[in-house]
């Protein structure tokens, strides 16, 4: 896989070095958003390595990204006008934010790139070809971006950025890569870097903690590391359709009903690795202003929820972090947006972060809880920033948007 080091060759870090070089960047910029208000912009920070290390080259840099599902047309919900502002600050630099993805917006901004500079393409899931199961569709618009990056003059190159969506076959992740010379980013190659050493002869004690709301949506990886490590803590929601398949009453906790004969099967055959909460925060509606009680987890009351792990749990939860050498977190283990239920996440994020393990936060809802909760991300050996990406890759499965950085580089790319 060539790296963007390669791309930078002997003139890294130099001024210059890419002057003439038109770069399609594709970056994971899918931060949450409160109206126009973005609550976490880890993912940005986390794109501006890569991005700084093309500007200081003299690059001119041409990011696409999405945010959100706007089902293939244009949403003013879903635009990256913040993102666009933001990135700005965090780069010290305007970045101008063209009002389409491919169209007379786009074109004219691109054009008017200087050496150095960085543009925004607008949400490129408003073109419905981004995530068209045909593959025609959605090399049409791949087609489109590399024209753009080509009619900049010069050269023009495909860089990977945006490890949250290598897993999808999408145009400006895949298709694109087949059309123009194509490098991983910095952030893609930690990101693998990190979970090839998780499967690669990690060092034991190897916990994994998972959480989340169904066991449907992480089943196959279940499986996977259930096959691989030592112990696997599981607590969120999904917790209670194993507790349900141990035969114990949930009362109105999030339930797979679909999922128990399943769950049961795991913990008849792998019930020495699984350790599930004894003891649960129950509450007698989903609100911050609930009732609260602490019960063993067989003990719910009937029209009372599980929200979080008890005390109790989270005593053994983190003695046996505290004796892991390789941990991996993915999923909260209570409903950390409440105050009440976050205490157990918390605990999970505290205890991580205070071991000695070299340890990595699985993205998505984990590494926001981290951040919410004022958890010092110095802890952590990495917290990546593709939640599904990284389940998919320690689940084994190819990941098409890497899989096609490993293929020979286009002979007759765009601006070749």
């Amino acid at each position: 896989m060539n790296t963007l080091d390669d791309l930078l060759g002997g003139g890294a870090g130099q001024p210059g070095s890419l002057t003439g070089t038109t770069v399609l960047l594709r970056s994971d910029l899918n931060v949450p958003l409160d109206g126009d208000t973005i609550t976490d912009d880890g993912r940005i920070k986390a794109s501006l390595p890569t991005i700084k290390a093309l500007t200081d080259a003299g690059a001119k840099v041409v990011v696409t990204a999405h945010l959100g599902r706007p089902d293939g047309k244009p949403d003013p919900k879903f635009s990256l006008a913040p993102v666009a502002a933001r990135l700005g600050e965090l780069l010290g630099a305007d970045v101008v934010l063209a009002s389409d993805v491919v169209g007379d917006s786009a074109k004219a901004t691109v054009a008017g790139l200087q050496d150095g500079q960085v543009a925004l393409l607008e949400n490129v899931r408003f073109d419905p070809r981004e995530t068209s199961k045909d593959d025609a569709e959605r090399g049409a618009l791949a087609a489109e971006l590399a024209g753009l990056a080509a009619g900049a003059g010069g050269r023009a190159v495909f860089v990977s950025d945006g490890f949250g969506v290598v897993h999808r076959k999408q145009a400006s992740v895949y298709d694109v890569a087949k059309l123009l010379p194509h490098y991983a980013g910095y952030l893609v190659s930690e990101e693998t870097a990190v979970l090839r050493k998780l499967t690669t002869e990690p060092e034991r004690p190897y916990v994994v903690v998972l959480g989340g709301s169904k066991v449907s949506d992480k089943l196959g990886v279940i499986k996977a590391l259930l096959e691989q490590v030592d112990q696997v803590l599981i607590g969120g929601g999904m917790a209670y359709t194993f507790l349900a398949a141990e035969g114990k009453d949930v009362g109105k906790s999030l339930l797979q009903q679909d999922m128990v004969d399943t769950c049961g099967q795991l913990l008849n055959e792998y019930g020495s690795k699984i350790v599930l909460p004894n003891d649960v925060v129950v509450a007698d509606s989903f609100s911050p202003d609930a009732k609260t009680e602490v019960v063993f987890a067989g003990e719910i009351p009937s029209d009372w929820q599980g929200l979080d792990i008890g005390p109790d749990t989270r005593a053994t939860f983190r003695r046996i972090l505290g004796e892991a050498r390789t941990v991996f977190w993915n999923g909260p283990v209570g409903v950390f947006e409440m105050a009440p239920f976050a205490g157990g996440t918390k605990a999970i994020a505290e205890a991580i972060a205070d071991s000695s393990a070299f340890s990595v936060v699985g993205g998505g809802d984990s590494a926001a809880a981290v951040r919410q909760l004022g958890v010092d991300e110095a802890g952590f050996t990495h917290i990546s920033t593709g939640g599904g990406a990284s389940l998919e890759y320690l689940e084994g499965k190819e990941l098409p948007g890497l899989a096609v950085l490993d293929e020979p580089q286009p002979e007759n790319g765009a601006g070749q």
